[in-house]
């Protein structure tokens, strides 16, 4: 895979996943008065995640949490509008005066799109760690595997079965010299 061995394709994408960054960071800032959200935000980052791990960089580990923590904020940002006795996922706004910035209104649909975020990436992490192995390689808390990882693992089990087979036929071979 050349992705997985050329330098210009890795440090492009190292070089380039800075940039993608901030563009999901606009859209997720951007996304109520304009197109972007949390889960155009999210997409950007999980495109992000699928580039690094396609030429071996490192990705979020524990998607599966991120998608558990995101569900969780999302459920909360819904009900605790009920907990006050107001209709299910009503929007709360604060403003905040910051001296450099000047006023930043912020509100609870801000932590529900971050809730949003955290579900997407989770589950672009999640795809690529179960596309990069095969099922029982990999069992939670469990690093994840990169492409080149899979390709020599695959590799040596192809060595390994290879050896062994070889030593049975030494072994047969022996067997049959003795009955002579």
């Amino acid at each position: 895979m050349i992705a997985s061995r050329s330098l210009v394709v890795r440090d492009g994408i190292r070089l380039a996943s800075p940039l993608a960054i901030v563009v999901a960071t606009t859209l997720f800032f951007a996304g109520h008065n304009q197109p972007g959200g949390g889960f155009a935000a999210g997409l950007v980052l999980g495109a992000v995640i699928a580039l690094r791990h396609a030429v071996g960089l490192s990705i979020p580990a524990h998607p599966l949490s991120m998608m558990s923590i995101g569900g969780i904020v999302i459920g909360l940002i819904a009900l605790a509008p009920l907990l006050v006795g107001d209709v299910f996922l009503d929007m709360y706004f604060w403003t905040v005066e910051f001296p450099l910035l000047g006023t930043v209104k912020a509100g609870t649909a801000l932590v529900f799109d971050l809730g949003v975020v955290a579900i997407v990436v989770g589950l672009v992490g999640s795809m690529l760690t179960s596309l990069a192995s095969s099922p029982g390689d990999l069992v939670a808390g469990d690093e994840v595997t990169t492409p080149v990882d899979v390709e020599r693992m695959v590799v040596e089990q192809m060595i390994e079965q290879a050896h062994l087979e070889h030593l049975l036929a030494s072994d047969t071979d022996t067997d049959s010299g003795d009955d002579r």
